[in-house]
């Protein structure tokens, strides 16, 4: 949820972007730390270990000016994708205000990224939020891959919700700020 300082003018919002181990939640991240104005973002934390790129969470704050008279801040987050973190998954996805999935376009993760999905939306009605009426989008990541699932199909099994998707390759950016502007403004139409 939202953190609203009236005193001070700001509305402080939370972003997670979630998907399997290694399918560009970092990376999308990095690349945005990297390529915003550096006046529009703070410090960017992350918790790495030798084996994985993300034991615990990414932290980004993006400022995005104001919006009638309030400052409004995103705070970005990433789970950890690896399956022994689920609890790590919960504690970091909540008070969130907009969840970003991320899908690893490699035929081999379909299914993972199915059973990724469906874990999160257990964890959201565990929270009592439902995705079908919560800002969520998806992205299509490694879409540069050169057997990559067509996106036809990820939209099939995956985006159940119809809700907007991005194809995308964080690391080269294709499809990173589209994705983070959608889900910023859907996040901003709730609130």
């Amino acid at each position: 949820m939202a953190l609203i300082n009236v005193a001070n003018r700001e509305i402080q919002c939370k972003i997670v972007y979630y998907g399997t181990g290694f399918c560009g939640k970092t990376t999308n991240l990095h690349y945005i730390y990297g390529h915003a104005p550096a006046r529009a973002h703070g410090a960017m934390r992350s918790i790495a270990t030798e084996n994985e790129r993300t034991l615990f969470f990414d932290f980004l704050p993006i400022d995005l000016g104001t919006v009638h008279g309030f400052r409004v801040q995103f705070a970005l987050y990433t789970v950890p994708g690896q399956v022994l973190y689920e609890r790590t998954r919960v504690a970091v996805l909540n008070g969130v205000d907009g969840v970003v999935f991320v899908a690893d376009s490699s035929p081999e993760k379909l299914e993972e990224n199915f059973q990724n999905l469906i874990e999160l939306e257990t964890n959201m009605r565990r929270m009592g939020k439902d995705l079908g009426s919560f800002p969520f989008v998806m992205q299509w990541n490694k879409r540069d891959l050169p057997n990559a699932v067509p996106v036809a199909t990820l939209d099939r099994y995956l985006n159940r919700r119809h809700v907007p998707a991005f194809p995308a390759c964080a690391t080269t950016g294709e499809g990173v700020f589209a994705t983070l502007r959608a889900i910023c403004k859907a996040v901003m139409a709730v609130l």
